[in-house]
């Protein structure tokens, strides 16, 4: 059961990850347009700074679970790694489901400003691009995130338990 829910994890991480991989890829073009445009035809891309701003937020955000799965994230283990097996088993837990919980706070606080950003009418400063799609999408990305974390807690549950 775990096995397949690793399988979907990965899966729709790597849909996420093409999605982050295609925001860097235009964080690039239009910074590049911008700067030769700036430097050769004294000309500037009108509203590249947001542009590159909001493809930031689509980048970093839809590119977290991925990270997750890769254990590519910033942790601190010269304290833990001298701890027991049993020890370090049950922090892991703990924390595991600590993220968890805080990631799905992030899901719903993104989706209330969202729907905050969508009623008001929040424009970028020079671009003027909605705001609201961008908060929907970090809710969005952040659900695998949820997955994996909650993968991760299940996973140390069934290894404690083997013991």
């Amino acid at each position: 059961m775990l096995d397949k829910f690793e399988k979907f994890n990965l899966r729709v991480s790597g849909w996420c990850e093409w999605l982050a991989l295609a925001a860097l890829l235009l964080m690039m073009v239009i910074t590049c347009i911008d700067v030769v445009g700036a430097k050769v035809f004294r000309w500037r891309l009108l509203g590249a700074i947001d542009i590159v701003m909001l493809s930031q937020i689509v980048a970093i955000s839809f590119a977290a679970g991925m990270t997750l799965i890769l254990g590519r994230h910033i942790q601190v283990e010269f304290f833990f790694n001298l701890l027991p097996r049993r020890a370090q088993a049950v922090i892991n837990s703990v924390v595991l489901l600590l993220g968890f919980g805080l990631f799905i706070l992030v899901v719903w606080r993104l989706c209330v400003l969202g729907h905050s950003y969508q009623t008001s009418g929040e424009y970028s400063p020079t671009a003027y691009i909605p705001l609201y799609p961008f908060a929907y999408s970090i809710a969005l990305a952040s659900i695998p995130v949820c997955l994996v974390l909650l993968l991760g807690f299940l996973n140390s549950l069934t290894k404690r338990e083997q013991k």
